[in-house]
Parts: C-alpha cells; sequence; structure tokens
C-alpha cells in the first residue's frame, strides 16, 4: 500500500512541476497559452512519473537477473 501511495505522489508532483514550468512558458505569450502551457505540462509530468517508474522496475529486473552484477557483489 505504501509503495502504491508513494508512486501516486511521486506522479503529483511531477505533473504539479510540469504544469507550473508549462504555464510560466507559456505565459510569456499570453493568458490563453499559459493555460494550455499549464495542460500540457501536467500531462508530460505525469507522463514522466509514469515512465521513471516504470524503467525503475525495468533497472532493477535487470540488476536482479544479470549475473555480472551478482559477481560484483560476490568481490
Amino acid at each position: 500500500m505504501r509503495e502504491r501511495l508513494t508512486a501516486v505522489l511521486l506522479r503529483a508532483r511531477y505533473a504539479a512541476i510540469g504544469a507550473a514550468v508549462g504555464a510560466a512558458i507559456g505565459g510569456l505569450f499570453s493568458r490563453n497559452a499559459a493555460s494550455t502551457g499549464g495542460a500540457i505540462g501536467g500531462l508530460v509530468g505525469a507522463t514522466v512519473a509514469d515512465t521513471r517508474g516504470t524503467l525503475d522496475a525495468l533497472l532493477e529486473d535487470v540488476r536482479e537477473r544479470d549475473p555480472r552484477s551478482q559477481d560484483a557483489h560476490a568481490e
């Protein structure tokens, strides 16, 4: 349960950061661009958080299955 909650909070944090950056960049042009930039930035931030979580899990699986990584720990 804790891992799931951590993943949700990580996604929310990345989405908020992405929305803030997107809105700031869009705000340089107009109000409408700020709104659009915030929405797109939030979507990109959430996608990055999901991708990062997937990549972390994938790398952990690869490390567990890679015989070279076990040899490094034995030395």
